[in-house]
């Protein structure tokens, strides 16, 4: 099985470009708005670790992007709980996804939380921060403060580019990102 990683800012079209390979997907970002959804146990543990900002069940976003907000450091108490269920399931995921021809890996953080083996193949999605905050404007709920902070997160997009095998430049018309990915795909399921 061959996995394929897509990596890129935040709004780049990751999660898009990433169902256009028409393999399985394993979503990060879902896995955890489905955890702050449904795992109560999370919820207790939050709800311990930040008193102040985790108050309901099912937890909100608006909830953690307060708590990152206020103290950047409360990330690293978050992604503390989160990550272990978030690579659980994506476990799971590549077990009952193993006879499959390839699998793409979502993953906003794959570098960073060392998720990287040596025969994945990472596609980079590139784009222009113009574009990219026109796209996050029109998504719900989003919160160009709390992205701002979310980005010094990750690695530098130099360093996520220059670590990939393919880089898609996305400038958000589709019939251009079809094609390139139509491209990939063929290379990499030719081997």
């Amino acid at each position: 099985m061959i996995r394929i990683a897509v990596v890129g800012e935040i709004g780049s079209g990751k999660t898009y470009i990433a169902r256009l390979f028409g393999l399985p997907v394993f979503n990060a970002d879902n896995e955890v708005a489905d955890i702050y959804k449904k795992d109560k146990t999370v919820y207790r543990k939050l709800r311990l670790k930040l008193p102040k900002y985790i108050l309901t069940f099912p937890i909100k976003k608006k909830q953690i992007g307060e708590a990152i907000k206020k103290n950047p450091n409360n990330i690293k108490i978050i992604t503390k709980i989160i990550h272990p269920i978030v690579r659980k399931r994506m476990s799971k995921f590549l077990k009952k996804n193993n006879k499959k021809k390839g699998v793409v890996l979502d993953i906003p953080l794959y570098f960073e939380n060392n998720l990287h083996k040596k025969r994945d193949i990472v596609v980079f999605i590139s784009s222009k921060r113009r574009l990219i905050n026109l796209a996050l404007k029109k998504r719900k709920k989003s919160n160009l403060k709390l992205l701002k902070k979310l980005r010094k997160l990750q690695h530098s997009l130099a360093i996520k580019k220059k670590r990939s095998n393919y880089v898609i430049y996305n400038n958000f018309k589709s019939h251009f990102i079809r094609k390139k990915v139509n491209i990939i795909r063929k290379e990499i399921f030719k081997k």
